[in-house]
């Protein structure tokens, strides 16, 4: 029988008790930038942020790494019923690191570094280091770069999903010199969403962290599988959610959600009259009928009275396998047609849905214990270009979070660059409430699914 975990994750006594612990810690002993750990108090404070500091770090991040992406192999989920009191005991640390003047601030000539080298920016970056733990505070002093410092660098790039190279690029010195202050509001504004969302932690479970573009299948506490997900752009964010994974869809068709049929394939029409036939897609009245797409006004910008469907097969948006979630955005996990992004850093070039990098294998690990759903069986479904809907026997939690700062098990704090712009902004607004059915935000067309037929938003385009 599954071991269930309710757990709302956080409560009004949770911000409460951190408030407390903030205020008593303001007074008390030296600062700690992990939980657990002493570091050395900084010669210099770091310098304040400005917008073209954003501006230039958020450019920088734009740009796609080639080779594949850079994805955690740790066993320690991102979220799991014990992530808010992490979150809250760090809080107090970086607090009290934030009153005691931070984390010096350092120069463009750190990047001209090597191993090997010497000198007064070198033990600048030692002591860097050593205030977040990522250099032990027994090699904090000197002014070579060692072994230790190459460590150290690796460790850092590794909390903030930066390609662990060992040496400070760009993207790296960016991230040295966030000050203190904006890692606080980080874990500050991931603890109040976490506490808006009511979760049920299962001995399997997986978790969405969207401003990683990371999904985890989660079994008996240990990550059992981690997928990147490429997640919405800017302009269609993905929503923090809480739901069950209830099936698997093979060889899925796709409805065209409502914004793009109007901004996209009517344009497309009015240009090229035989774009829907090349995409293999089908114009259905309000009865589900067929009709020629010659009959249809493409000129017209009214409320359509027809529905666009794309067929199954290897162009499908949706690729060969989607999985089924509901909520009240309509958002889910499914494959692609669209790989390439797979291989970048930045991964956020969806509508809203999460485009899920080896999505058979994760339909494998949902089916496990139902049958004999193993890869090959799933292939060999696939191949016959025949859509199949598997119901899971025991549905899965899932919660998609946005996390720009949190806490593993083992106490190491991590960071993601606030994507979306969330971090300064009331979270419990972005939380969807599948207790609302009534949320504007779910209107639109209707996709199809092995469950009943639902309201639908932001869906995943091509």
């Amino acid at each position: 029988m599954q071991q269930l975990i309710r757990t709302r994750t956080g409560m009004p006594s949770m911000r409460s008790a951190v408030l407390a612990l903030l205020a008593a810690g303001l007074m008390s002993g030296p600062a700690l930038a992990q939980t657990g750990s002493p570091s050395p108090k900084p010669k210099a404070k770091a310098k304040t942020e400005t917008k073209s500091d954003i501006k230039s770090e958020t450019k920088t991040a734009k740009k796609s790494l080639t080779g594949a992406a850079r994805i955690s192999n740790s066993p320690l989920p991102s979220y799991d019923n014990d992530t808010a009191r992490r979150i809250s005991a760090t809080m107090l640390s970086y607090s009290t690191l934030e009153v005691r003047g931070g984390w010096p601030t350092l120069s463009p000539d750190v990047m001209k570094l090597a191993p090997g080298s010497s000198g007064r920016e070198v033990a600048l970056l030692r002591e860097r280091l050593a205030i977040t733990d990522d250099l032990a505070p027994q090699h904090a002093g000197g002014d070579v770069y060692d072994a230790n410092v190459t460590a150290a660098i690796r460790r850092f790039q590794s909390r903030h999903g930066l390609e662990e190279t060992g040496t400070i690029g760009q993207r790296t010195l960016a991230a040295l010199n966030v000050p203190v202050g904006r890692r606080l509001r980080q874990l500050a504004a991931s603890l109040d969403r976490i506490s808006a969302m009511d979760f049920t932690f299962g001995y399997r479970y997986v978790v969405v962290n969207i401003p990683a573009a990371v999904a985890e299948a989660v079994e008996n506490g240990t990550v059992a599988r981690r997928h990147a997900v490429v997640v919405g752009k800017k302009d269609r964010p993905s929503p923090t959610l809480t739901t069950n994974i209830t099936a698997v869809n093979l060889n899925p068709t796709w409805t065209v959600p409502l914004g793009i049929l109007k901004k996209d394939v009517r344009t497309r029409m009015r240009r090229d009259p035989g774009y829907i036939a090349r995409m293999h897609m089908r114009v259905l009245d309000g009865s589900g009928r067929e009709i020629d797409p010659a009959s249809v006004n493409w000129n017209s910008d009214g409320a359509p009275n027809y529905t666009v469907r794309q067929d199954s097969g290897t162009f499908n948006a949706l690729g060969a396998v989607r999985f089924d979630m509901p909520n009240p955005h309509s958002v889910f996990m499914h494959d692609t047609n669209h790989r390439e992004h797979f291989g970048t850093d930045y991964r956020f070039q969806s509508s809203g849905c999460a485009r899920t990098e080896n999505p058979r294998d994760f339909a494998v690990w949902l089916l496990q214990g139902q049958g004999d759903w193993s890869r090959a069986r799933i292939d060999a479904a696939i191949a016959t270009g025949q859509r199949q809907d598997v119901r899971l026997n025991r549905k899965v939690p899932v919660a998609w979070v946005y996390l720009t700062g949190w806490v593993t098990a083992d106490n190491v704090v991590h960071f993601r660059d606030d994507i979306y712009n969330h971090d300064g902004a009331p979270s419990r607004a972005l939380v969807a409430d599948l207790r609302s059915p009534n949320d504007p935000r779910a209107s639109g067309f209707v996709l199809q699914s092995a469950d009943p037929v639902r309201a639908v938003s932001y869906l995943d385009s091509q």
